[in-house]
C-alpha cells in the first residue's frame, strides 16, 4: 500500500479494501461510517488523515466523535485507530484512558478547535506497510470490546431508545427503575444485564437528576410533534395486510410507490417485504430517527428524504427537508415525479402524530405554545382555507387532509392511516370510501392509555357512509399473541350537545354575582373569568359538559353549585334540571367503561334530540330521568358543595340527598322514582353513611352534603411515618363510599347507559 492519496475519501475506501475482508467481509463501508465519523469497525473508531501534523489535535477530534456517540446511545469503541493515509502509520490508542474528557459535551464540528490538548503516548504504532505489523492492526481491528461509560442527563435519552429498540416491550421503569411505585423495580442503569458491556451501574443516591429527562422520556409533546410512537410488531403486520389490499388495487400496467411521511425508524416498513420496500419512499423529521431509518432499510427502499446527509441536514435535532408539513417536502422532486406520473400509483401508508395539541396534558406541561408551532406550517394554514373550526387544532388532521389534497389523485390510490376514529366520526374530515380496517389498543403503542386507534384502508373514491365496522384486536402481553377479534361499529355523529340540549334561554330574574367555582366545587379567586356570573332562586347548579370525546372525561364534565369559571356549560333551573340530567351521565360513560374498545370509539352525540324532546314531552321518560338524578346524587363527579360565599351569601348543594337541614331540590323529587330494590339499596346506604357522616369531628351541621363534599372534606386520611401506608380517620366513612362507589357503577351501567345509547346520548 505505497500509493500516496491526495483525497482522503480515497485513501480510507482502499484501507477498508483491504482490511475488511480479513476482519468481516459482510460488512460494507456505508456501515461502518454510518455515525458521522471516519468509521466505527467493531470495538474500534477510525480516523483517517491523508497525513496527521499533529496527534494530539486528531486524537481530540476522535474523543468528541466518542462523546457524540455516548449521548446517541451507541457503545463506545476501546480503542481509537488514527491513521495516517500516506505515511501507511496507525496509532492505537485506549479510550478508557479519556473518560473525562469523553463523558463531556461538546458544540460545533468535532474538527475544529481542538488545539491545546496534549493526550498520553500511543498504546502501540503499526506501520501497516510491513506484513507482521499489518497483521497485528488486523489483530486490533478484530477486536470488538468497548469503554464503559457513566450514565448522566446528557446521554441517558439516547440510552433509553438504545434500550427500547432492543426490548419492545420495555416500559419506563424498566430502563430507569422505579423506587415509588407499588412494585420497586431496579432499572437497566442501576443493574445493567442489556448493556452490561457499555455502560457503568448508576450510583446516584435517587433518579432526581433525571427528572427532566424523564419527562423527556415520557414527553407526549414531543412524541406528538415528532411522530415518535413506536407501533407494536404485531399490528404492523396487520397494517401491512391493508398494505397488500392497496397494492392489489394498482390498476394492470401501474408502477406503485408507498409513502411514509413520519416513517420514524420503521417499525411499520419492518412488516413489509423486501420487495414492497423496493416501493417504499419513507422520511421522518427527528434527526435520530432518521439516521436509524438510513442503517435500517436505506439500502433497501426506493427513497429516504433526504437522500443523503449533508452539512445542512441537520437543524437542532431536526432533518432539514423533512418536515411533512412544509411547502419544501409538499413540492419535494423526488416524491413529484410519482406524483406527476399517471401511471404510478400512490398509497400512503403511515402512523402520524395525532394528539390534539390544545389538550390538556400538553397544557399541564406548560409548552402549549412550544408543540402548537406546527399550527404555522404551509399545510395547515393552507388546510384552514377549506376546513373551518377546529379540526386543524389536531396535528393527525394535517396529515391526513393533505394525503388527500397533495398526493392521493385516482380512484385507486390508497391511504392506510392510523389515528383516532375522530377525524371521520366527530369531525367528518374526509368522505371516501372504507375499505377495511382494524381498530388497536393504543397502551400497545408504548403508552399508558387504554383506547382505540384506528388503522383504516381508504380509497381515494368519495363516499357518504356514516357507519363502518372495523376488526377489533388487542394483544395479550404475556403470550406476546392477538387476542381473538371482535367486530366494533363505528358511527359518525352530527349534532352536540351544545347545540341541542344547553339552556340558552335569557332569564329576567337573573342578578348579577361574584361567584364562580373551581373545578372541585370550591370558590374561584383566579381572574380568568368566561361566565357571567348569577343568582336566581331557581339555579340550582351549573353543568358543564363538552367536547365530542373522552379524552379528559373529567376535566369536560363538571357540575358545580356555581358557574364554572371557564365555561363551557350553562346554568340548571329547578324547572328543566332533570331533563338535562342524561348529559352529565353520559359524561362519566368511560370512568365505567374503562375498556380499550369504548375510548375514543364511542362519543356523545345530540343525534336523537327530536326523539328525545318528544319523549320527554309525552312523559316516556319521567322515571329515566329520576334515575338519572339518583346517579347524579352518588356520582363522585357531581362537585356541588355547600358554603358561603366571600359575597356573603350562603350557596346551597341543591343536587344530594341531604335532608338534615330541610329538603333539598333532589330529595322532593327522588320521592316520584319507582325504586327497585338496587335503588332502595342505594337510599338505605346513603343513610347509614350520612349517620356516620355526623358522628365525625370533621362534619358541619350547618352544611348539606353531597357524596364529593363528604370524600374531600370528611374522607380525610394520613400517611403512617413507620408503615408508609394511608390511614383513614373515618373508617367507617370511608368504607360507605367505597361501597356506594360499587353500587354507583353497577347501576349506571345496568339502568342508565342503555337509554343514553338508545337516545343516542352515547353513540
Amino acid at each position: 500500500m505505497s500509493e500516496k492519496f491526495t483525497i482522503e475519501k480515497d485513501g480510507q475506501i482502499d484501507f477498508y479494501n483491504q482490511f475488511l475482508p480479513r476482519i468481516n467481509p459482510t460488512i460494507t463501508v456505508d456501515e461502518i461510517i454510518a455515525n458521522n465519523n471516519d468509521g466505527v469497525l467493531n470495538g474500534n473508531l477510525i480516523e483517517f488523515k491523508l497525513s496527521v501534523k499533529d496527534l494530539n489535535e486528531v486524537l481530540f477530534q476522535c474523543i468528541k466523535y466518542l462523546s457524540a456517540l455516548r449521548i446517541k446511545g451507541t457503545p463506545v469503541p476501546a480503542s481509537i485507530v488514527i491513521v495516517d493515509l500516506n505515511s501507511t502509520k496507525s496509532y492505537l490508542y485506549k479510550s478508557e484512558n479519556y473518560l473525562e474528557f469523553i463523558e463531556k459535551i461538546y458544540n460545533g464540528g468535532a474538527s475544529k478547535n481542538n488545539t491545546g490538548f496534549i493526550g498520553d503516548e500511543p498504546e502501540q504504532i503499526f506501520n501497516y506497510s510491513k506484513s507482521v505489523e499489518t497483521e497485528n492492526l488486523i489483530s486490533v481491528l478484530k477486536e470488538n470490546t468497548f469503554t464503559k461509560i457513566h450514565i448522566d442527563e446528557n446521554c441517558i435519552v439516547g440510552w433509553a431508545e438504545h434500550y427500547y429498540r432492543i426490548k419492545e416491550t420495555a416500559r419506563k421503569e424498566d430502563f430507569l427503575g422505579d423506587d415509588k411505585g407499588k412494585h420497586k423495580t431496579i432499572g437497566e442503569i442501576r443493574n445493567p444485564t442489556v448493556f452490561k458491556d457499555y455502560i457503568y451501574a448508576y450510583e446516584g443516591e435517587t433518579n432526581v437528576k433525571f427528572n427532566y429527562l424523564m419527562d423527556k422520556l415520557n414527553d407526549t409533546i414531543l412524541k406528538k410533534n415528532l411522530g415518535a410512537f413506536y407501533t407494536h410488531p404485531l399490528y404492523a403486520q396487520k397494517a401491512a395486510e391493508l398494505v397488500r389490499k392497496a397494492i392489489e388495487r394498482v390498476p394492470e400496467g401501474n408502477d406503485y410507490i408507498i409513502l411514509d411521511r413520519c416513517a420514524g425508524t420503521g417499525n411499520l416498513e419492518s412488516a413489509l417485504s423486501d420487495e414492497e420496500l423496493k416501493h417504499c419512499i419513507v422520511s421522518t423529521i427527528e434527526y435520530y430517527e432518521y439516521k436509524v431509518l438510513q442503517e435500517l432499510i436505506g439500502s433497501k427502499v426506493k427513497a429516504i428524504i433526504p437522500p443523503t446527509e449533508t452539512k445542512e441536514t441537520f437543524n437542532a435535532g431536526l432533518v432539514n427537508g423533512a418536515d411533512a408539513l412544509s411547502k419544501e417536502y409538499v413540492e419535494n422532486e423526488v416524491v413529484k415525479q410519482y406524483i406527476d406520473n399517471p401511471k404510478c400509483t400512490i398509497i400512503l401508508f403511515e402512523n402520524p402524530p395525532y394528539a390534539e395539541t390544545t389538550s390538556i396534558e400538553h397544557q399541564k406541561s406548560g409548552k402549549g405554545k412550544e408543540s402548537s408551532a406546527w399550527k404555522q406550517s404551509y399545510v395547515v394554514t393552507e388546510m384552514k382555507k377549506e376546513v373551518k373550526g377546529t379540526v386543524s387544532n389536531d396535528l393527525g388532521n394535517a396529515f391526513i387532509w393533505s394525503a388527500f389534497k397533495y398526493y392521493l389523485r385516482q380512484n385507486t390510490d390508497s391511504y392506510i392511516v392510523f389515528s383516532p376514529v375522530k377525524y371521520w366520526k366527530a369531525q367528518h374530515l374526509i368522505n371516501k370510501k372504507f375499505l377495511d380496517g382494524y381498530a388497536f389498543n393504543r397502551r400497545h403503542f408504548h403508552t399508558n392509555i387504554d383506547a382505540c386507534v384506528m388503522c383504516a384502508l381508504w380509497s381515494n373514491e368519495n363516499s357518504n357512509i356514516n357507519e363502518i365496522k372495523i376488526n377489533g384486536i388487542d394483544i395479550d402481553e404475556k403470550t406476546n399473541k392477538f387476542r381473538d377479534e371482535i367486530v366494533l361499529p363505528v358511527k359518525q355523529i352530527f349534532n352536540s350537545y351544545s347545540d341541542f340540549y344547553f339552556d340558552k334561554q335569557k332569564y329576567d330574574a337573573d342578578k348579577q354575582s361574584s361567584i364562580l367555582c373551581n373545578l372541585d366545587g370550591t370558590e374561584y379567586t383566579g381572574n380568568t373569568r368566561r361566565v357571567n356570573p348569577v343568582v336566581n332562586e331557581n339555579i340550582i347548579g351549573y353543568l358543564a359538559v363538552y367536547s365530542s370525546g373522552f379524552d379528559n372525561p373529567d376535566l369536560h364534565s363538571s357540575l358545580l353549585t356555581c358557574g364554572r369559571y371557564d365555561g363551557n356549560g350553562f346554568y340548571l333551573r329547578k324547572t328543566n334540571y332533570l331533563e338535562k340530567l342524561p348529559m352529565f351521565a353520559a359524561s362519566r360513560y368511560i370512568t365505567y367503561n374503562r375498556e380499550w374498545t369504548e375510548r375514543a370509539r364511542i362519543m356523545k352525540s345530540a343525534d336523537k334530540a327530536e326523539t328525545f324532546f318528544a319523549d320527554a314531552k309525552n312523559g316516556k321518560l319521567n322515571n329515566f330521568f329520576l334515575k338519572c338524578l339518583l346517579f347524579t346524587c352518588i356520582e363522585m363527579q357531581n362537585h356541588c358543595r355547600s358554603f358561603t360565599g366571600s359575597d356573603g351569601r350562603f350557596y346551597r348543594n341543591e343536587l344530594c340527598l341531604d335532608t338534615t337541614n330541610g329538603e333539598t331540590v333532589a330529595s322532593k323529587d327522588i320521592k316520584n322514582l319507582k325504586a327497585n330494590e338496587t335503588e332502595k339499596k342505594i337510599l338505605d346506604l346513603y343513610k347509614t353513611l350520612l349517620s356516620h357522616v355526623k358522628e365525625t369531628k370533621e362534619y358541619n351541621s350547618e352544611l348539606t352534603y353531597g357524596i364529593y363534599q363528604i370524600f374531600a372534606e370528611i374522607d380525610t386520611s394520613f400517611t403512617d411515618e413507620i408503615t408508609g401506608k394511608t390511614v383513614y380517620n373515618n373508617i367507617q366513612v370511608h368504607s360507605d363510599l367505597q361501597a356506594m362507589k360499587e353500587l354507583c357503577k353497577n347501576y349506571y351501567n345496568s339502568e342508565i347507559v342503555p337509554v343514553l345509547f338508545e337516545y343516542e346520548f352515547l353513540k
